[in-house]
């Protein structure tokens, strides 16, 4: 970003001079475009990259749904979802008779308390396309709020196997409670109690304790989290984060992580406002798809805490993805997590990001925790906030060893 604000500013300093000075004896410049080319290579290598990663994005999605066709299906967006299953808020009891009149069935009707929502599951008509069948009950139920149960993805990967894990705070301890949505931790990370919304959960995931221990090597003494993904293969789906989400306002969790990410839902979107409306922290990770993929989501929800991430120099990470707003970086590669064995591994991805963060949230409390993250942050790229570092890098010495 910066380099493409530079190349007119560069362009015309180097013109005025060379038509000045061609003329001089003995003086050898070299030519405009020899010294442009190397920034334009760069330019290029980078659109290349954002390119390629979003056919990646595109490849996985292919191969996910190919491979599971019993139990994932794309939605009328194109987007991975549960199979034959659709979500339904704000519908009238009368309306939902219409429905099953077309060969709709109620599954169940959901009632998230903590976060006062309510989502009836509706399976599809049998041999209906989702697609087809989203748009029916459209059509159907036109008041009322339909989507599919979109998948979401962790946003990171781990590599290697080191020494055991040492933790070192990168602040001091807090005594916020920080709630946690992904895969369940390991047993040698410590956490304050664990919840499964998904077939087979709680079980641990090599993510998940990344997760849970980067949270625990930045301070946060109180650590509680929703496994979404147990060993179901439709696992981080919408529905799963929503009630995720619920339990961990009720058990009293000041700040929720999400290192996932995933289309827009409004199921998850008004389980969000809900949960800031109870004065909960929602801080998410921007992906790693590359700036070319679509916005990412639940990062891109109004309110959500944005967060992208940088290596050991303190440069974004190239397959960084975006959202529609950006609020922080943090160290998100050349840092070590523990995984699901208690083995410390390396870490790379804004998943790894996103909790840093949250820990920071927490030592600087629900209250006034953005006055202290601005003052925290270190400002890089071009002056001032940016769609690359948002409005700076916090917890800079968080290393998670």
């Amino acid at each position: 970003m910066n380099r493409i604000i530079l190349i007119p500013a560069l362009a015309a300093s180097l013109a005025a001079p060379l038509a000045a000075q061609v003329a001089l004896p003995g003086v050898s410049l070299p030519r405009v475009g020899d010294v442009l080319r190397p920034v334009t290579d760069t330019l290029e290598d980078t659109t290349r990259v954002a390119t390629d990663l979003a056919r990646d994005r595109l490849r996985m999605i292919d191969r996910l749904v190919r491979a599971n066709r019993d139990i994932i299906e794309r939605d009328a967006a194109g987007e991975p979802a549960r199979k034959g299953e659709l979500l339904v808020m704000d519908a009238a009891a009368d309306r939902l008779v219409e429905a099953e009149k077309l060969g709709f069935i109620v599954i169940e009707r959901d009632d998230i308390d903590d976060l006062g929502i309510s989502v009836t599951r509706m399976r599809t008509p049998r041999g209906m396309s989702l697609a087809k069948a989203q748009a029916l009950l459209s059509a159907t139920l036109p008041d009322a709020i339909i989507s599919a149960d979109n998948l979401h993805f962790q946003s990171g990967r781990g590599s290697g196997v080191a020494t055991q894990f040492a933790a070192a705070a990168g602040g001091t301890a807090s005594s916020a409670e920080v709630g946690m949505i992904d895969g369940a931790s390991g047993a040698s990370v410590p956490v304050i109690a664990t919840r499964g919304f998904a077939s087979g959960a709680p079980y641990p995931s090599h993510h998940g304790s990344a997760i849970a221990s980067l949270l625990r090597s930045a301070g946060v003494a109180r650590v509680r989290v929703a496994d979404v993904y147990g060993t179901d293969k439709a696992g981080g789906n919408a529905l799963a984060i929503a009630r995720g989400l619920g339990w961990l306002v009720g058990q009293g969790s000041d700040v929720v992580t999400i290192s996932l990410v995933g289309p827009r839902n409004p199921v998850l979107e008004r389980a969000i406002a809900a949960a800031r409306r109870k004065g909960v922290v929602v801080v998410a990770a921007v992906g790693n798809d590359g700036p070319a993929a679509p916005p990412a989501y639940p990062a891109s929800y109004d309110g959500v805490v944005a967060v992208t991430a940088v290596d050991g120099k303190r440069r974004a990470l190239i397959e960084a993805g975006k959202a529609l707003h950006l609020d922080y970086a943090a160290p998100g590669a050349d840092i070590s997590g523990l995984n699901a064995k208690g083995k410390r591994i390396t870490l790379r991805g804004t998943s790894f990001a996103t909790p840093l963060v949250a820990a920071r949230i927490a030592r600087a409390g629900t209250g006034n925790w953005r006055d202290a993250l601005d003052k925290e942050a270190i400002d890089l790229g071009r002056k001032g906030v940016d769609d690359t570092y948002g409005r700076g890098l916090v917890c800079a010495p968080c290393k998670g060893r």
